[in-house]
């Protein structure tokens, strides 16, 4: 994986006049547009298209230095990056490289699932990587206290329990874009859905499950972004569509602390 986000990288370089044919791209390089762009927004810690834009403010800034292209010319592309996105950085050009630690092993298994349904309450709220997402916390609580009991009964299959589920997010997302948060759980395929509860349709497939115990959300977010610059370069799987599924284990009475699992769909690399 690496090695795919470097030639990727330099393919950015290659093609900074023109837009980059990222399906294309991913395919050649043995992976898919999805997770090609989900490692490198965890990895590089921005959006492939904030980096490819930064890139290109870079180079036509250095064009004016040496000289080496019309004022004009260089103006207009300027001006394309803003008007597609800011705010512009200089960027240099990115070098991915593994670091492996060892130290600290992942606890993570692999399954396979049938097809399942999610269901619950769902709301449209930002992306937050880092701390609480008061968004998410004000949906829960306009629940009444017995309808997280509803909820919980309804639960026949796995993941087990009450659900934390995002979904509906661009592979690349920035922070402040929007995604589906539901509120739910777990129902086999077959399961009636009650008509005051959405419902989220899961295909069959593969599921990579890392167990998380520490400070919440600290510790869940540590192991969120471990998979990118952990397990997934070191195992043979990728992302695939789909959401990503947080069950509570245990938790502490005030929730500074909990055992968590984070579920995320995947397929062979």
């Amino acid at each position: 994986m690496i090695s795919a986000l470097n030639q990727l990288v330099a393919l950015v370089e290659e093609h900074l006049a023109e837009e980059l044919d990222m399906k294309a791209s991913a395919t050649a390089l043995g992976t898919t547009e999805y997770h090609l762009r989900r490692m490198f927004s965890s990895l590089a810690g921005m959006p492939l298209s904030e980096y490819v834009r930064r890139r290109r403010m870079t180079v036509a800034a250095a064009d004016v230095v040496r000289g080496e292209d019309d004022l004009l010319s260089i103006a207009v592309r300027p001006r394309a990056v803003r008007r597609d996105g800011g705010p512009l950085r200089t960027q240099p050009q990115l070098r991915f490289r593994l670091t492996v630690e060892g130290s600290t092993p992942m606890d993570t298994r692999v399954i396979e699932r049938p097809a399942f349904r999610l269901i619950g309450h769902a709301a449209r709220v930002p992306l937050i990587y880092q701390g609480i997402n008061p968004h998410i916390q004000q949906h829960i609580a306009t629940l009444p206290q017995q309808e997280h009991a509803r909820l919980k009964a309804l639960s026949n299959t796995e993941p087990a329990g009450l659900l934390a589920v995002s979904d509906d997010l661009a592979p690349d997302a920035p922070e402040g874009s929007e995604l589906t948060y539901l509120h739910g759980v777990a129902v086999t395929q077959d399961t009636p859905v009650p008509d005051d509860l959405d419902a989220i349709g899961i295909p069959a497939g593969r599921w990579a499950i890392f167990h998380s115990a520490g400070p919440y959300p600290q510790a869940l977010q540590a192991t969120w972004a471990a998979t990118a610059t952990e397990w997934f370069p070191a195992n043979p799987w990728r992302l695939r569509p789909g959401p990503s599924i947080l069950t509570i284990l245990e938790r502490a009475e005030d929730f500074t602390t909990a055992t968590c699992e984070l579920w995320l769909p995947v397929e062979p690399a």
